[in-house]
């Protein structure tokens, strides 16, 4: 009963996270990640950014498409994302 329960959980957990694209370069003098986005995101969505011995979560407070701060952003869209962790290109980048 108790791995049950705890694969639920897991599935329940994995269920929550959408992957909304992959790191295609990371700026590390600004700490900026740059996405192609596969889903949309805005301003005060939670992400989740994975790879190597990376994963970390942070809410989305600052998104730029070509220099421009932006709100939101759509599938297909490129945007800058400052991120308070380090990450490099192909980390996955999941809204969680």
């Amino acid at each position: 009963m108790v791995k049950e329960k705890a694969k639920v959980l897991k599935q329940k957990k994995e269920k929550k996270e959408k992957q909304i694209g992959v790191v295609s370069n990371y700026f590390e003098h600004v700490n900026v990640i740059a996405i192609n986005l596969t889903a949309s995101l805005k301003i005060g969505d939670k992400i989740k950014v994975v790879g190597g011995d990376i994963d970390f979560e942070q809410v989305v407070e600052s998104m730029k498409i070509h220099n421009k701060p932006v709100k939101s952003a759509k599938k297909g869209d490129d945007v800058g994302i400052k991120i308070t962790g380090k990450a490099r290109k192909g980390y996955r980048v999941f809204k969680v």
